[in-house]
This record gives structure tokens, C-alpha cells and sequence, in this order.
């Protein structure tokens, strides 16, 4: 089992259970609460994150703002003041066509990635049931 103290957001070690490289994919899940309310604000935005990000990461609003500026500046993202109501004006995100075949990219990328995993934890449950050092002959 790997180094650490008590559960880590994998379930299990601790924070220095090397799996600090494992992305977070922001940038899927921004896109896909846009194209499902059609358009929000920040604010509403990072409410959601918790409910929809991919695995058990959390993902903090700094991030999630540099993310909606760097997908507004590739042009998957626009943005309009919404002075609308009381307080101090907020932008309001939305979807561009660019964006939704970025997000149909993004599901097909995170499809194949989820069948290359899948096939990886059954190559290590399968030399975790031939015991130690036995994997080396079968192939």
C-alpha cells in the first residue's frame, strides 16, 4: 500500500501517494455545464463543479476562472457583462459552436482513456493473482 497518512481523495494513502499527476479535467466539465444550461455565471458554475467533476478532486474557483479565460480566448468559450439585477455586474458564459466539438473531442478522448485504464487495472489484478514476480514469463 502506498505511503501516507489516512484516506486521499482515491480513497486510500496519503498526499504522498503519488498520484499528483492525474488530471483534473476542468475543462471538460466547464464545457459541459455550459452546453447543459446554456449559459452561467461563474458563481453558478463553481457550485456545480463538486456534483460533475470527473473523479474525486476538487477543484477550486481560481482554476475554474483561468480555465473560462482559457477557453475563451481559444474561442470554445464567449462572455458578456450581465448588468442585469442588483449588485456589481458578472460575466456570462456560454458555449460556441467551436466549443461543442471541443466537448465531443473531450468525451471521445475520455471514452478511450476509460478503456485504456480499465484494460491497465486488469493487467495488474491479473499478475496481483499470479503472485509476485510471475508476470515476466507470460509475455
Amino acid at each position: 500500500m502506498p505511503r501516507g497518512k489516512g484516506p486521499c481523495r482515491h480513497g486510500w494513502g496519503g498526499p504522498q501517494a503519488g498520484f499528483g499527476n492525474l488530471p483534473r479535467f476542468i475543462e471538460p466539465v466547464v464545457l459541459y455545464l455550459l452546453k447543459k444550461f446554456g449559459q452561467a455565471h461563474g458563481y453558478q458554475l463553481a457550485g456545480e463543479l463538486p456534483e460533475h467533476a470527473i473523479g474525486e478532486t476538487v477543484i477550486d474557483r481560481g482554476a475554474l476562472y483561468r480555465t473560462l479565460r482559457q477557453l475563451e480566448a481559444a474561442g470554445y468559450v464567449s462572455s458578456d457583462w450581465d448588468v442585469s439585477g442588483a449588485g456589481p455586474a458578472r460575466r456570462l458564459y456560454r458555449l460556441t459552436p467551436p466549443g461543442e466539438e471541443f466537448l465531443s473531442h473531450w468525451a471521445n478522448l475520455i471514452e478511450r482513456m476509460a478503456d485504456s485504464m480499465t484494460d491497465f487495472a486488469e493487467k495488474v489484478r491479473a499478475l496481483d493473482a499470479k503472485g509476485p514476480g510471475k508476470g515476466a514469463e507470460s509475455e
